[in-house]
C-alpha cells in the first residue's frame, strides 16, 4: 500500500513537471544569442540533427532538449529541411511548429530590365544566400545545361523578382529566369501582327532588346518600336547606338564618338543593315509586347529629348532639326 501511494506521488510529480517543462517551452521565449537566428536545415535530416544545427546556431538551449520537446509533441518526423530565420521572442513550441510547417525564409534577387546576361550571373554569383554553382561555367557550358547548346544567353533571361531557398544552386534561378522569357517570348511572338517584318522568335527578343535600351519612358516603346519596324520594311539602316556600344564591350567609355560609329562590329547597326546577330540586353514584356505590335506610323527617326524622352520625325530633314534642338538644350 505505501509503495502505490508512493508510485501515486511519484506521477503527480512527474505530471507536475510535464506540464511545467510544457508550459514554459509553450510561453518562454528562446534565449537567443542575436536579435534574429538563422540556420539551415539540410534534406534528409531529421530531428537529432536540426535539433543540433539549431543548437550551435545560438537558440540557447541544448539540443537534447528541442530533440525531446519535438518527441513529447509528436513532431519527430516532420521536420522540414530549408532555411530559416526566426526573431527573438519565439519559444520552443513556436520553433518545432515552425520546423514541422515549413515556413521556410527566402532570398531575394530583383532583375531589371536592360541589363544584360553577364551583368545578371555576376549578380548571382556575388548573391550571399545562393550557391554559385555557375561560376565556373562558361557562358556555352552554361547555355547547354540550358537546354540551348550553340544559342546565346543574352536577352534568354526574364526581368522580374526572384525568390528562391537561401543556399539553394544559382543554377536553379537560371533555369526559372529563362523558362520565364522563353514563355513571354513565345506568348508574344503568338500575338504577333501578321505585317511585322520579322522572321522568327528570336529576331523578335533582338528586337525587342533593342527597344528596351533605346528608352526608359515605358509609353515611348510602342512607337520606338513602330520606328525600327519601319526602317526594316524599306531596308534603312536601324542605326541604333545601344547596340553599338554593346558591339564594343569594355572599350566603351562611356562617351560615344563618330569613330565608335564607324568602328565595325558585329553588332554596330551604322556599319551594318539589318538586325544584329543577337540581343544587347534583358528585354521585359512591355519592351516584347511593342515589338511584335508596333502601331503603324510614318515616323522613321527619333533623337531623346533628354528628358527621358522622344521626338519623332517623318523625314531626315525635320530630325535634323529635332537633334539641333534638343542637343542644344542638352549642352546648356
Amino acid at each position: 500500500m505505501r509503495l502505490l501511494k508512493l508510485l501515486f506521488f511519484l506521477v503527480i510529480i512527474l505530471t507536475m513537471g510535464a506540464v511545467m517543462v510544457i508550459r514554459q517551452a509553450t510561453t518562454v521565449p528562446l534565449p537567443l544569442a542575436n536579435e534574429r537566428l538563422e540556420f539551415t536545415v539540410p534534406g534528409g535530416s531529421g530531428l537529432i540533427i536540426a535539433a543540433e544545427i539549431i543548437s550551435a546556431a545560438g537558440a540557447g538551449v541544448p539540443a537534447w532538449q528541442l530533440a525531446l520537446l519535438g518527441r513529447v509533441m509528436g513532431r519527430a518526423t516532420q521536420i522540414k529541411a530549408g532555411s530559416y530565420e526566426v526573431q527573438r521572442g519565439v519559444t520552443p513550441v513556436g520553433l518545432i511548429d515552425i520546423l514541422t510547417r515549413g515556413d521556410v525564409s527566402l532570398g531575394r534577387l530583383t532583375l531589371v530590365e536592360g541589363r544584360t546576361a553577364s551583368e545578371f550571373r555576376a549578380m548571382l554569383n556575388a548573391h550571399p544566400d545562393l550557391t554559385h554553382d555557375s561560376a565556373s561555367l562558361s557562358d556555352a557550358q552554361l547555355a547547354a545545361r540550358l537546354g540551348m547548346a550553340g544559342t546565346s544567353l543574352e536577352g534568354r533571361f526574364a526581368p522580374e523578382t526572384y525568390l528562391f531557398d537561401k543556399q539553394s544552386s544559382n543554377l536553379e534561378v537560371l533555369r526559372r529566369a529563362h523558362a520565364a522569357q522563353a514563355r513571354a517570348i513565345a506568348a508574344a511572338w503568338q500575338e504577333r501582327n501578321p505585317d511585322l517584318p520579322l522572321r522568327s522568335p528570336d529576331e523578335l527578343l533582338v528586337l525587342a532588346s533593342m527597344i528596351e535600351k533605346e528608352t526608359g519612358l515605358a509609353s515611348d516603346r510602342p512607337t520606338i518600336a513602330s520606328v525600327f519596324a519601319n526602317r526594316l520594311r524599306i531596308g534603312m539602316p536601324m542605326q541604333s547606338d545601344p547596340t553599338v556600344i554593346y558591339g564594343l564591350g569594355a572599350r566603351f567609355d562611356g562617351n560615344l564618338r563618330r569613330v565608335d560609329l564607324q568602328t565595325d562590329t558585329p553588332w554596330n547597326t551604322y556599319t551594318r543593315g539589318g538586325l544584329p546577330p543577337t540581343a544587347i540586353c534583358l528585354p521585359g514584356v512591355m519592351a516584347l509586347r511593342a515589338a511584335s505590335n508596333p502601331p503603324k506610323t510614318s515616323f522613321l527617326y527619333f533623337v531623346a529629348r533628354g528628358d527621358g524622352s522622344s521626338a519623332f520625325s517623318e523625314t531626315l530633314d525635320a530630325h535634323n532639326r529635332a537633334v539641333n534642338q534638343h542637343q542644344r538644350r542638352a549642352s546648356r
